[in-house]
């Protein structure tokens, strides 16, 4: 899809200021995104004893992930058809007015409802951040910005069941959703006032058939992984109804292919995986996704069991993995900008994450929490230097035309491996426990029948007398940590991905600037290499450098597909 600028006004000049401005925004935007993921977790069984509906808790999870996973492509592929302004400001006003619609909500299916929505506002924000960056700020300085949006994905996962622990205790649940609206108003009026960016008119159909497709291949994997826990009874693999949502998933992915082959201007241009560095970059988000995401779910409760923390205290627990993504983050992310090098990065991340997942599957009930703390940290540190690195890299080797693209579907292939990874690690995991269960209740007078893993809860363990609460907490452990090693080659695999992520020279160029829509602020001394001149942009639709009537997706003699500034290796 073409787009032309439809602005008449001067080119925007981004200076530091202007730049700092609109990253605050984002930070917050992102923030309040990120933390809605986790947030509702420790406050989910007082919601669900005021609003009633227990046999639809798992819908307040499921709806937020289902939306969000749904609309990264959407507000990627629409931001650099339309432009990205509008579509940020319309993803705080959605989400914030949606978090005072949660807030409020009576019964749980106008929550389900309300967190539904919350996900269609935060998947843009997610994206439209990570894009807007890349619009405003060139490749080579981006990483000293994306670090501390990496990180701010450790934050929350720690930060947000601390925070829903302590409204639900201190104040009321309702504030886990109340918090986001003065937040809300915040970033909107900074967003409104210092978020300048060019918007566009398009030339060419929306891919109405794509999206259908889209939303339909989304909502049938992400049920998939979910269906057990949001059905009443659950299913299994003999069931009906979970084969035929299984049949008409796969038919739904079959014909979203079809259909994306063949589109003029396709939602998800599949051209992309022509691209190396674009298809190993995103392969890698999804062994992070079905690695990390899974290892983490079930952390919480462990500790909630082995220590008999309360849900703050275990929340607190987890502060370690939280320090050490962001210290690796922001560090990886300043050391980028001063070398140049992306590449190692990555590497040495997967590693480190692989590592500390072995370490992992030694855990024990009866562990010390200094030992479950350094292992978590190591954990933490190795996917800090992975995350932003890679959205990064793919940014870098697109053109400049397809930046939400490319970012919103390295995202979106992260949270499909983390909704599959932490399903399939789910039931590893609670098959193992039930039998461990079932053993240490066998033989034991008066002890009776322990229900099945999801009857246990932290408080019922902490009320059993001896030797069935060691019992408990050790066949917990027992059943979790020997099932990490199930996530370990999955980190192996993105290790040895990372081994050969193309090298792509840091591009000095901010994206609006590549495409003619602004102008970088003067600077005392040019930032051109040796032999080159200093580019200057002009307002068309084609990238820098692209040659006339060239995809603009794929530059002539570039594999990487980047247009505009080819790929050079970096020794």
């Amino acid at each position: 899809m073409s787009t032309t600028t439809t602005q008449d006004e001067p080119l925007i000049v981004l200076t530091p200021k202007t730049i700092w401005l609109i990253f605050g925004s984002l930070m917050a935007g992102m923030f309040m995104a990120s933390l809605d993921q986790s947030i509702i977790g420790t406050a989910m069984p007082t919601i669900v004893g005021d609003l009633g509906g227990v046999e639809h808790q798992a819908w307040m999870v499921t709806a937020y992930i289902m939306a969000v996973a749904i609309v990264m492509p959407l507000y990627g592929k629409f931001g650099d058809v339309f432009g990205r302004r509008w579509l940020f400001l319309g993803a705080i006003a959605l989400f914030t007015v949606a978090s005072a619609g949660a807030g409020m909500a009576d019964t749980m299916g106008q929550m389900v409802f309300w967190r539904f929505v919350q996900g269609a506002g935060g998947g843009g924000l997610m994206i439209l951040s990570q894009a807007i960056i890349a619009d405003i700020v060139p490749a080579r300085e981006r990483g000293k910005y994306m670090g501390p949006m990496g990180a701010l994905f450790g934050i929350s996962a720690v930060a947000g069941p601390l925070l829903g622990g302590f409204f639900t205790e201190h104040a009321d649940w309702r504030w886990c959703f109340w918090i986001n609206i003065p937040v809300g108003i915040a970033a909107f009026i900074i967003s409104f006032v210092a978020l300048k960016l060019p918007s566009h008119s398009a030339r060419r159909r929306v891919d109405v058939a794509g999206i259908f497709f889209l939303v339909l291949a989304t909502s049938g994997i992400i049920l998939l992984t979910s269906w057990e826990s949001v059905a009443d009874g659950g299913y299994d693999w003999s069931s009906p109804a979970l084969l035929a949502l299984a049949a008409g998933t796969l038919v739904s992915v079959a014909l979203f292919v079809v259909v994306e082959l063949r589109a003029q201007d396709p939602i998800l241009p599949l051209r992309l995986f022509k691209n190396r560095t674009f298809t190993i970059a995103t392969s890698i988000g999804f062994t992070i996704g079905m690695g990390m995401f899974a290892a983490l779910a079930y952390l919480p409760t462990f500790l909630q069991m082995s220590t008999g923390a309360g849900i703050t205290e275990s929340g607190l627990l987890m502060i370690p993995m939280m320090v050490g993504l962001m210290a690796t983050s922001i560090i990886s992310g300043f050391a980028i900008v001063k070398s140049g090098r992306y590449r190692p990065y990555p590497i040495a991340g997967m590693a480190i994450a692989t590592l500390g997942l072995v370490w992992m599957t030694t855990m024990t009930g009866d562990m010390s929490m200094v030992l479950f703390g350094a292992m978590i940290f190591v954990l933490g540190a190795g996917i800090g230097l992975v995350m932003q690195t890679i959205v990064l890299a793919v940014q870098n080797s697109v053109d400049p035309q397809e930046i939400g693209t490319a970012t919103s579907a390295n995202n979106f292939f992260r949270e499909i491996g983390a909704a599959v990874g932490t399903a399939l690690f789910g039931t590893i995991f609670t098959s193992r426990l039930t039998e461990n269960l079932t053993e240490v209740f066998t033989g034991v007078p008066g002890a009776g029948d322990p229900g099945g893993a999801d009857s246990i809860t932290p408080a019922a363990v902490e009320q059993l007398p001896e030797p069935l609460h060691s019992g408990v907490v050790d066949a917990y452990a027992d059943a979790l940590a020997p099932s990490f090693w199930y996530l370990v080659p999955l980190l192996a695999l993105g290790f040895v991905l990372a081994l050969f992520l193309p090298v792509v020279k840091l591009s000095d160029t901010a994206g609006m600037v590549a495409r003619g829509e602004a102008l970088a602020a003067p600077k005392p001394t040019t930032d051109a290499g040796a032999g080159e001149q200093p580019v200057e942009p002009s307002p068309v639709s084609a990238p820098v450098g692209a040659a006339p009537g060239a995809d603009p997706g794929v530059a002539d003699g570039d594999d990487e597909g980047r247009s505009g500034e080819p790929p050079r290796s970096v020794s």
